[in-house]
């Protein structure tokens, strides 16, 4: 059997060994880096999108100067004399005269109330006064005549004394119960409800056959009559306009279910006290009433003719913080931190709030504040959301 002869294999050189070690090593460093170049750019996104949510995004209203116009403020219009008819004595309705929304003249009945019980006392007063009346005049009579048989001297003197005693004991009991007879009297007189004084039966609380107790608690009315020829309104004036109210001075009142009409009404005085509550006086007007078309307990706006100097500045209500530290605004300053500045609302208008404070008309003050700012957090104004100023 013959050996065939197995031709060598080709060698590779050290060289071309060495450098495709290179190679290989290159591409896998470059594949390493290429990875860690990856994860530190997706790191440091995140690290920026982070940050960028931390610093919240505001936009921001310029506070403008609001108009110098009179003085409006609310009002509460009140009867000029308001009387709540209460009962006297106990008993049951007998009948009533009137109802509400009728007119009534000083002394007219409004309602009678039957009593029997009173009635029995004034009878039972009224025969123990006859009984004591007739004891009186007979112990008089007596002591009458012992004080002329004391001259005789059939009778001691002091006998005679006794008798007199006796006779302006009894007389001080008949005075007794003549004053009882006349308070059942003046009780009964109470059995009917009249009318203090010329006005309107605003309330009636009562029926007939409802049982009637006496006493003036809250609610145990049975009428209630107000003169509403004239009114009362009442005004809580701030203590920076107080100054330009005085006795005298005349206002214009309106309410809603009249617009466009307004009424004449003169300032009659002031509480001279400042509320500690609202920073407010109390100031009371007298206006006319002759057509009955204003009605007590009514909301009234009150335009006094007096200039608003007060330099005040206007934010919409968005802008506010309020809380227990009071009413605060958050304002960007030049390095995009959030300043807390304290604030006082001089009046609410509605869409907009006159505000008094350290504000100027230049101040950034953030809209819809992020729950929780605090004076030096990072804000970032919308570049979307231009300031605005407010709607006056």
């Amino acid at each position: 059997m013959s050996q065939i002869a197995s031709s060598p294999s080709p060698q590779i050189p050290p060289k071309s060994r060495r450098g495709a070690v290179v190679v290989v090593s290159v591409l896998v460093a470059a594949a390493v880096i290429a990875g860690l170049a990856v994860r530190w750019s997706r790191a440091h996104e995140l690290e920026r999108r982070a940050e960028d949510r931390s610093v919240p995004t505001v936009s921001v209203v310029a506070p403008t100067a609001m108009p110098v116009d009179a003085l409006e403020l609310p009002g509460r219009v009140e009867a000029w004399s308001r009387a709540p008819i209460y009962a006297r004595v106990s008993g049951y309705l007998k009948r009533w005269n009137v109802d509400i929304g009728q007119a009534v003249k000083a002394g007219q009945v409004l309602a009678e109330i039957e009593t029997p019980d009173l009635d029995q006392e004034l009878s039972q007063a009224r025969a123990e006064l006859a009984s004591a009346r007739s004891d009186a005049a007979i112990a008089k009579a007596a002591a009458d005549r012992w004080s002329r048989l004391v001259d005789t001297r059939l009778v001691s003197r002091q006998d005679a004394d006794e008798r007199a005693a006796t006779s302006q004991s009894r007389e001080a009991t008949a005075q007794a119960l003549g004053a009882n007879v006349a308070r059942a009297q003046t009780l009964a007189r109470y059995k009917q409800l009249v009318a203090p004084f010329d006005g309107v039966v605003t309330a009636r609380n009562t029926d007939v056959g409802a049982l009637i107790n006496t006493g003036s608690s809250a609610g145990s009315e049975l009428f209630v009559v107000s003169d509403l020829s004239r009114l009362r309104v009442y005004v809580s004036v701030p203590q920076r306009q107080v100054a330009a109210i005085r006795p005298g001075t005349h206002a214009q009142l309106s309410v809603p279910e009249h617009p466009g009409k307004t009424y004449d009404a003169t300032v009659q005085s002031l509480s001279q006290a400042i509320d500690s509550t609202s920073g407010a006086m109390l100031v009371q007007l007298a206006v006319d009433n002759p057509e009955g078309e204003l009605l007590p307990g009514a909301y009234s706006t009150v335009r006094f003719d007096v200039p608003n100097t007060d330099s005040a500045l206007g934010l919409p209500p968005s802008a506010l913080i309020i809380g227990k530290d009071g009413v605060r605004v958050a304002v960007v300053d030049p390095q995009s931190k959030a300043q807390l500045r304290e604030v006082r609302i001089s009046r609410d208008l509605g869409n907009i709030a006159e505000i008094a404070g350290e504000l100027k008309t230049g101040d950034r003050v953030i809209d819809s504040p992020p729950d929780g700012i605090a004076t030096g957090d990072m804000v970032r104004v919308a570049e979307s959301a231009p300031q605005k100023k407010p709607a006056g």
